[in-house]
């Protein structure tokens, strides 16, 4: 299917050579088409973005916030990264239980550089569809929080995703990130510890 390397066997005759160029082409065009699905497939950029295992709940500017957090898993620079968080939850309409999203205001959507982490904040004011809501609250109506990140791959020049969510059970209320800075010396570079990116402490409710 790939030579004409008969061996000890050849066509004789019009009908057999006709036979054997058709099966040549067929072959060579096969291995052509495979071998592009598959540099496509392949060469195609992804973006490799970790997530914290769990969200928070946490104090924000005399109020509470939303909030979760990123780093970039690899050395490419991620340029013109936006985020979008859309909030989902059972209600019932008519009598039945309905899944409807809503988008959430973010404190910052964009960044023009992807720095060494990303804390992304939703405020949760009068606006948000969040407002009110408990921990049963959010179990009861079965809430998700989804989340899609869309940057610019620098080094391929191509757009890349990445994508995740938050369930009820993943949300920790009355609890902040933990430093994850590696403050650095006179001289040296200002460094993250991503092993400490899911890392949480809790809040004293006395003290907000």
């Amino acid at each position: 299917m790939a030579t004409i390397g008969y061996g000890t066997i050849s066509p004789v005759g019009l009908a057999a050579n006709v036979i054997v160029s058709v099966e040549s082409f067929i072959g060579l065009f096969g291995l052509a088409l495979c071998a592009s699905l598959l540099f496509a497939r392949f060469s195609r950029p992804t973006a490799k973005i970790l997530f914290s295992d769990r969200a928070v709940i946490a104090p924000y500017r005399g109020m509470t916030a939303f909030e979760f957090r990123i780093a970039n898993a690899r050395r490419n620079q991620i340029i013109e990264l936006e985020a979008k968080v859309l909030f989902a939850r059972f209600e019932e309409v008519d009598g039945r239980p309905l899944r409807r999203f809503y988008p959430l205001k973010l404190e910052r959507d964009r960044v023009v550089f992807f720095p060494l982490s990303w804390t992304i904040v939703h405020p949760i004011d009068e606006t948000s569809p969040f407002y009110g809501m408990s921990a049963e609250d959010l179990r009861k109506t079965m809430g998700e929080f989804l989340v899609l990140l869309t940057g610019f791959d620098e080094t391929f020049s191509q757009t890349v995703h990445a994508r995740s969510s938050y369930l009820a059970e993943e949300v920790v209320w009355n609890a902040r990130f933990a430093d994850i800075f590696n403050r650095p010396a006179d001289d040296g570079l200002l460094t993250i510890d991503v092993r400490k990116l899911h890392s949480i402490e809790p809040i004293n409710a006395e003290k907000g």
